[in-house]
Formats: C-alpha cells, structure tokens, sequence
C-alpha cells in the first residue's frame, strides 16, 4: 500500500525531546515501513526515517527562533501533499483539523488522528461542518465531546517493543514523575503523594514558557522540599534507567487525557502506573497488572502500598500484548483498508446514480 504519513512541523520526527505526536508519527511510519508498506514522510527537513522523507521546512519550527508564523510552513505543507495525491492510496494526517476544507474535496482516502483534547466550544462547529471527514481517535473516552464526526476507528498508541526495555539490575528506590508542568497534570498532587507515602519522588518534566507562572506559583515552592529531585528533560535514551528505577509511575491528572504515552513507557520498562481516573487512563491501565486506576490522592497514597502484589515482568507482558507499534500499525492498516472499502462503495453509489 502507498502511504502518506503527513506530520506537524513544529518538531522534527522523531522529536529531540518533547514531541508525543511527531514521536508516534515516527514509530508508525517505521513499523509501516517493516510491515512492507512504501511510505512516505511529509515532516520537516531534521528529521530521521527509513520511509521517503520530504522535507516540507529545512528544520523543525521549535528549534528555528525566526519563525513568527507557524501557520504558514503548515499552509506549504498542506499544498505539497496535494499535488502528490495521486502517487499514494491513503494520506494519513497528524495536524488536527488543518486539512479538512482542502482535501475533503480530493479524491484520494484520507483519514486524520486527532492526537489532541476535543472538548473545547470552538471545535464543535468544525466538526459540525466537516462531519463527513474520516477521523480517528487515540482512545474511546477522546470521542466523548465529538459524537458528530465520522469515526471511522480507535488505535490507541504504540511504542518499538525494544525501545525501551526493562532493566532489572536497578533495585527501584522513588516514585517517579514524567511529562509536562502544568496545571492538568497535577504535579503537586504526586509530590504529596510521595510525601504521604514516605518516599522520594524524582520529577522529569518539560516546563513550558505559557506554564512559567503556574509553575513559579504553584511549584517551586514544593521543589525545595527534601523528598523532592527535580531532574529536568531528559533524552529518550535515558527513560528506561529513569522508570526502571521507580517503584511506580503517578500520573495523576485533573483532566480528560486523550491518551497519555507516559503510561505505555513505563509499561514497557516494568515499571507499574498509578493514574488517577480520568480521560483515557481506564483504557490503558489493567488494574492490578499494570497498575492501579485510582480516584484521588488518598486512594493514590493506598495504591503504593499495594505495590507489592504486582508483577514487573507482568506489567512488560500487558504491554507487549497491547501497545507495541506493529500492534498500532497493524490497527492503522485495518483502518486503511476499511477507508478504501467505504471509498469504493462510494464510487459506486455516484457511478449508480449518475
């Protein structure tokens, strides 16, 4: 099958450091490729694939402080694609709902992932003028505010089975914290967590420039406390010694995540996730063999001390089970081919009626 994976171009793919949209993209287009599929990378020019890259922008727009107008280079993304359409069976879209107005008058089959929140006011008269585009979701709790788009299916995320691996010689000795500063993901919670718990709690985290006040407000105050290591952004290499080294995972959100890669990392490194019940962690967390679905902090706090009764190399097997990239790329195929079946039956409907 002849595939177009189109991506956003505010991060190379893979990303350096923070990216989980373009990092899926990556681990999607390389699990295609070894699937035997000729794929095709629309991303920016830094990036790095074993499809055939076109470089839309010569960086990615994160890294290029010229840029003022992130708008654009997406403007020239959406056109390059266009006038390659007929060289693919499929164009597969990662940058929201960008495309809808252009390609929904195209006549190649095109889907998009929507990687992002969906409930917010403004999306809904989008989705009620274009509710005819094939969309997919990340998880079955991110369609809840869009019951008017056209899904067409559900593929939760995946990771490279070896990309990150359990590394049992590290006796875990913190709970650990991975992913963004900023208000919906609850980092004060997991710092009181730990403390109630008694435990060290060692914090990786991106810290954004829109999240610096919330940040100087609300967490720099517990950064001093003595349970407390803050470490900074680390490279993707350095995740499996950081997770393997924990005794679990506290993903405690305050808001409906649309799918949370975070949790899959850790899986794949062993390590257990205690996530608070929200958005799409139900989805993802088997309780009790991957970890633990809790309400609030206190229920959090007794999850910890229920540690003991799970098995590490049991948390790896849910994962491998359910969230490898060639599990998420074979989904993405069966999406594909089910997107040229409606396609066809389209055709015929016109060609009968005409």
């Amino acid at each position: 099958m002849r595939i177009a994976q189109i991506a956003p171009l505010h991060e190379a793919v893979p990303p350096k450091l923070y990216g989980g949209t373009e990092r899926v993209v990556s681990y999607l287009t390389e699990a295609l490729v070894e699937l035997g599929h000729d794929v095709t990378l629309f991303a920016s020019g830094d990036s790095e694939t074993s499809a055939k890259l076109d470089a839309v922008w010569p960086q990615a727009l994160r890294l290029d402080p010229s840029i003022r107008d992130t708008m654009a280079p997406h403007i020239l993304l959406l056109e390059k694609v266009r006038r390659r359409l007929e060289e693919f069976d499929v164009l597969h879209f990662h940058i929201d709902y960008y495309p809808f107005p252009l390609f929904s008058r195209q006549p190649v089959p095109h889907l998009t992932t929507l990687h992002g929140r969906l409930d917010l006011a403004e999306l809904q008269p989008i989705f009620n003028m274009f509710n005819n585009v094939p969309v997919v979701s990340i998880s079955a709790n991110q369609r809840n505010p869009l019951p008017q788009a056209n899904w067409l299916s559900t593929v939760h995320h995946g990771l490279p089975s070896d990309l990150l691996t359990p590394i049992t010689d590290i006796k875990p000795s913190y709970l650990a914290f991975l992913g963004r500063i900023s208000p919906e993901k609850r980092l004060d919670a997991a710092i009181r967590i730990a403390q109630q718990c008694d435990m060290k709690i060692k914090i990786v985290a991106k810290l954004d420039r829109a999240d610096r006040v919330y940040y100087e407000e609300q967490i720099k105050p517990l950064m001093s406390l003595p349970h407390v290591e803050y470490i900074g952004e680390i490279s993707e290499t350095q995740k499996a010694q950081f997770l393997s080294g924990a005794h679990a995972l506290l993903f405690p959100i305050d808001w409906p995540e649309p799918f949370g890669l975070v949790m899959i990392e850790a899986m794949a490194c062993g390590t257990p996730v205690i996530a608070f019940k929200r958005g799409s962690v139900p989805e993802i967390i088997e309780n009790s063999v991957s970890g633990f679905v809790v309400e609030d902090e206190l229920s959090a706090v007794a999850a910890v001390n229920q540690l003991h009764t799970l098995s590490r190399s049991g948390v790896r097997a849910a994962f491998e089970a359910r969230f490898t990239s060639k599990v998420m790329a074979q989904r993405y195929v069966d999406s594909y081919k089910e997107l040229l079946r409606r396609s066809r039956l389209t055709s015929l409907r016109e060609i009968a009626s005409s």
